[in-house]
């Protein structure tokens, strides 16, 4: 993609020399127009304005280091430390969800036990940024529009920014591994499948872009059925949409490439669906059929469904996709260098976008609730809201170009309204950066107190110990051995496997602790 604009010059006729002239007057013939030259000011400005939300992915991937198990992590860690990942892969598919991608990944971080809890933010938070920095920049240049330097850079990293960030729990989107890998990443994973898409010219790169698709759909099918719900209702939404918004020497591979991910998902969704420990699953919670599809569920979860969308339109920080979007609208440029016009289709595009993501949201808290209940839109829940809030922000961005554009149409001077945008990017960080700082705070708390019990645990269980106490860490809500006011057991007996002990007890009710 060319950052700066393109040239626009009159034809040349070459000079009885055979050499073409290029020194004839304005406008005559022989004579190349110079074309304007990049606006070094605004990719200045447009690659500082990244830094904000870049310094927050930044952060949070340092505060990382403070990352400590719990909940699921400790069923996981011994299972692959005694198991390796083929022993999780089999324990995920016949006894507790039968997501097969799942267990890879969750596989591929603990691996590494602690370690992996650790990097795991870094590595998912540059992952975030990548490919949408790599989306951006590539939709625009099949678009055939140019921008500054750094403006994909400052869309992605905002994107990246709110989608991480500005959520009620941060913990369990971007720090809690096991839940990012079943709701903040798939549709990360979703949106890498589209850079096949987006390059292929040839037939060759067309086969590898079906390819792409048919996978990513059998890998969303198996890692998070919420996420492939959304995926699946946007291919459909794109397919339905292909005839009246697609080229007609695009349509049909654009058709095929839907058809191939809504195969590919389809196909994964089957592999879940039938395993073993998806139906022991849904036993376990009561989510059958007949359950998911009772009037008092489907009533329940519309409600769910209502106040989580009632929270995310009133996060305000969210604003920050549109200003950045307003940007993207006021700087892009068409071919020839004039600013673009709105597209023909955009109304019917806008409202297919809105349809897709509220009936995808409403989808995924219809097979979420009977195992969540009321605390579906609760923000310890938010997590399950993961799936379709990147899409939330994608359309936002969409939102805020269309009205970049039509004020760069009617308006004389768009630098006031550049200005307030950046300044709108800026602030929309300021609130995700105190969280964290208070997050980090917590955490290397949790931590100090975490390795002193680590090591402690791991002395009697060398000395002989059966039965030890463990103290609970809780930090974001996180579920912890002997919750509900101690009622709970699980996940004691995932800590005794890790320590290789019989039992754990609570340790706010053994002799001698006060």
């Amino acid at each position: 993609m060319s950052d700066s604009t393109p040239e626009s010059a009159v034809p040349e006729r070459p000079d009885a020399a055979g050499r073409q002239d290029t020194h004839g007057p304005r406008g005559l013939p022989g004579h190349r127009e110079q074309a304007p030259r990049p606006d070094l000011r605004t990719s200045v400005w447009v690659t500082a304005l990244s830094l904000p939300p870049l310094g927050l992915l930044a952060s949070a991937a340092w505060y990382g280091r403070s990352v400590r198990p719990g909940a699921d992590d400790w069923c996981f860690l011994p299972v692959v430390r005694d198991d390796g990942i083929t022993g999780l892969i089999g324990r995920f598919y016949f006894d507790d969800n039968g997501r097969v991608a799942n267990a890879v990944l969750v596989g591929a971080y603990a691996k590494f036990q602690v370690a992996g809890h650790q990097w795991f933010g870094l590595v998912s938070g540059v992952l975030t940024l990548a490919v949408l920095w790599s989306v951006t920049a590539l939709a625009l240049r099949r678009s055939g529009l140019s921008v500054p330097r750094g403006l994909p850079l400052l869309v992605a990293a905002m994107a990246t920014a709110l989608f991480l960030f500005v959520t009620p729990n941060t913990y369990k989107t971007f720090y809690w591994p096991a839940a990012s890998v079943s709701h903040t990443m798939p549709p990360v994973l979703a949106c890498a499948a589209l850079l096949p898409f987006l390059v292929a010219r040839s037939r060759r790169g067309k086969v590898a872009a079906l390819a792409t698709a048919l996978f990513a759909g059998l890998l969303i099918g198996t890692l998070s059925e919420e996420s492939a719900i959304v995926v699946a209702v946007l291919l459909v939404t794109a397919l339905l949409l292909s005839g009246r918004t697609t080229a007609e020497s695009s349509r049909r591979f654009v058709r095929l490439w839907c058809a191939a991910g809504i195969t590919g998902i389809a196909a994964g969704g089957l592999v879940l669906m039938t395993s073993p420990g998806s139906n022991a699953r849904r036993e376990r919670f009561g989510a059958g059929t007949t359950s998911l599809a009772s009037p008092e569920s489907l009533a329940a979860s519309l409600r769910g469904f209502a106040e989580i969308a009632h929270t995310v339109v009133t996060t305000w920080q969210y604003i920050g996709a549109v200003a950045v979007g307003i940007i993207l609208g006021l700087l892009c440029r068409s071919p020839g260098g004039s600013p673009p016009s709105l597209p023909a289709k955009w109304p019917l595009t806008a409202c297919a976008g809105v349809a897709a993501l509220l009936v995808s949201g409403y989808l995924c808290t219809v097979i979420t609730y009977p195992v969540f209940q009321d605390r579906v839109s609760a923000p310890s829940a938010n997590r399950l809201w993961n799936d379709y809030l990147l899409l939330y922000v994608a359309l936002l961005v969409g939102a805020g170009a269309l009205l970049g554009v039509a004020a760069r149409q009617r308006a004389r001077r768009t630098g006031p309204l550049q200005a307030v945008c950046a300044v709108l990017c800026v602030l929309v960080c300021f609130g995700p950066a105190v969280a964290l700082l208070d997050l980090d705070a917590n955490m290397r708390v949790r931590a100090g107190i975490w390795d002193a019990q680590d090591r402690r645990l791991r002395a009697g269980a060398s000395a002989g110990a059966d039965v030890l106490p463990y103290e609970r860490l809780v930090i974001s809500q996180m579920l912890e051995p002997f919750s509900r006011q101690g009622r709970s057991y699980w996940p004691g007996g995932c800590v005794a496997d890790y320590y290789r002990i019989d039992r754990v007890t609570d340790a706010t009710r053994h002799p001698g602790r006060t």
